[in-house]
């Protein structure tokens, strides 16, 4: 399959929509995984919901809205961070501030 043929078939808006379907879906992918602690995700991907919520906010101020950082991790996590924090985070452990560690010597 040519993807260069498959995305020209889109329109801008068409592939704007589909992109925003695929990140609705990636949210609720991760608000259904609760259990994954953003730790893991930085190890194993690079970035984690607070990555994405800084994401939300920048992408929103590119298009002239002010969205604050407090109101964008909202967003991301379904609730107030504060809440979300209480209720899911668990704190790191000795092996993952390790790992963590491990990559920010890295860069």
């Amino acid at each position: 399959m040519n993807e260069s043929n498959d995305n020209a078939q889109l329109s801008k808006a068409q592939q704007t929509e589909v992109e925003a379907a695929a990140f609705r879906r990636l949210l609720a992918h991760l608000d259904s995984r609760k259990d994954v602690q953003n730790i893991d995700l930085m190890i194993l991907a690079g970035f984690c919901r607070n990555c994405l919520s800084k994401w939300y906010a920048a992408a929103a101020q590119g298009e002239g809205v002010n969205i604050d950082y407090d109101a964008a991790r909202e967003h991301i996590y379904g609730m107030p961070f504060a809440q979300w924090k209480s209720q899911y985070q668990a704190p790191a452990t000795t092996e993952q501030l390790q790992a963590f560690n491990a990559l920010k010597q890295d860069d």
